[in-house]
């Protein structure tokens, strides 16, 4: 049976391949793709990750770009959903894409879109979170322990290894682009667990990527609903693992 899954995102700035891989895989199943801004503004993709990031290098994949030249050009994306006027019992899945970009500070930090994530998780139904969107979840509270929602989950975010080193490489012509916060995002996310073995790092990796036929490059962590992944590089089988859950 097909399902509806809610993308909130910012008006702009977050990860081309974090959003198109999973529409695309999503709607070839046959499930709906709802998209939702704050003022149901048509969203952009952070425009380096079109071009390349430094010389024309570190950004999207070409197959990811292609998808999002085709999701750029539906409805679902060119019209969507408020935050505030979402109606979570109307939705069978969340998925929380990532983004560098200063951008993305409007959705990792809103209050609304946080009390919203709260509420869906309480649900129990799959939530999908990668990279920078794992940081939703981490200040998404629990409004009956005031402890984050993720506080006895296991998960995994992107790795501050992973943020330290794409800094230490462009900061000289790019300055604090790939520092969205002072904190890193590992460290904020092993903050709002109970327990730090709750943090799983996966392998480390720069540039090994998985693809729609091979995972071998890929990481993700499962516990019961949720789904948790590092970066672009897991895409795929971030995307895959939730339809499973689906």
């Amino acid at each position: 049976m097909p399902k509806r899954v809610l993308i909130p995102l910012p008006d702009r700035d977050f990860d081309t391949t974090e959003v198109a891989v999973p529409w695309r895989l999503l709607t070839h199943a046959g499930h709906e793709v709802v998209f939702a801004t704050e003022t149901g503004a048509t969203p952009a993709c952070d425009p380096r990750l079109l071009t390349g990031v430094l010389f024309g290098q570190l950004g999207a994949a070409p197959e990811a770009k292609r998808f999002y030249a085709e999701l750029a050009a539906t409805p679902a994306f060119t019209s969507p959903l408020r935050w505030d006027t979402v109606t979570l019992s109307d939705f069978d899945a969340l998925v929380l894409p990532g983004g560098h970009a200063q951008g993305m500070r409007q959705y990792l930090g809103s209050p609304l879109l946080q009390a919203k994530v709260a509420a869906f998780w309480s649900l129990r139904r799959p939530v999908a979170a990668i990279c920078h969107g794992v940081l939703v979840l981490a200040r998404s509270l629990d409004p009956a322990t005031g402890q984050s929602v993720l506080a006895h989950t296991r998960t995994t975010c992107l790795p501050k290894y992973m943020e330290r080193t794409a800094y230490f490489l462009t900061a000289w012509r790019l300055g604090r682009y790939y520092r969205t916060y002072p904190a890193y995002v590992e460290d904020e996310v092993r903050a709002a667990l109970a327990d730090p073995s709750q943090f799983v790092r996966g392998p480390r990796t720069l540039t090994r990527r998985g693809t729609l036929d091979d995972d071998r490059g890929a990481f993700v962590v499962e516990d019961g609903p949720y789904v948790s992944a590092r970066w672009p590089g897991d895409a795929y089988l971030f995307a895959k693992r939730l339809l499973d859950r689906l």
